[in-house]
């Protein structure tokens, strides 16, 4: 040998091995998704816009409620009994209570398990945004939500209104937080 020691070739072969098993996918043309696992169901939470599927699951403490494509629980701002209180970026209230608009060209959101497809439907904004609704309701994440299926914002007042959980149903879940 030209004095590289017999180890270090070895060494250095895994390491090459393995470099090129790590960046072969395979040649599927599905994006790839990384995620977390909740239940039996993985998550995903990179290339699926969070407005683009929801569905439903049992959140601890509450019952049945929303969870858009990354598992995070979805809410509603309600406020004296109106659909859809005033929650914008000009408040800072996106801030906290991030929106969920259709991203990517999407026209509408798909429903997962257990969400009723005919209550899904879309509100453009005054900025040519759409938004996902579920049953006309605007659908928020909590930035205090680190987690999947964690609902702390429940109950929340604040940004002129109430803070709930949307239902399956479509109806805010009013009750827990």
């Amino acid at each position: 040998m030209l004095g590289i020691p017999t180890r270090g070739l070895v060494v250095g072969a895994i390491v090459a091995i393995s470099g090129l098993v790590a960046g072969c996918g395979g040649s599927s043309s599905e994006p790839t998704t990384t995620g977390s696992t909740t239940g039996s169901t993985t998550v995903p939470q990179k290339t699926v816009p969070a407005s683009a599927q929801f569905r439903a699951t049992n959140i601890p403490g509450l019952g049945p409620g929303l969870l858009d494509a990354r598992g995070r629980t979805v809410y509603v701002l309600t406020k004296d009994g109106h659909t859809n209180a005033a929650c914008t970026d000009k408040s800072g209230c996106t801030d906290v209570w991030p929106d969920l608009p259709l991203e990517g060209g999407a026209k509408a959101a798909k429903a997962g398990p257990g969400i009723t497809a005919s209550l899904l439907g879309t509100k453009k904004s005054s900025d040519g945004e759409t938004y996902p609704t579920y049953n006309g309701w605007l659908m928020y994440e909590y930035s205090a939500d680190p987690a999947p299926d964690q609902a702390n914002g429940q109950g929340i007042k604040s940004f002129g209104g109430t803070w709930y959980v949307l239902s399956p149903s479509g109806d805010p879940l009013t009750t827990g937080g």
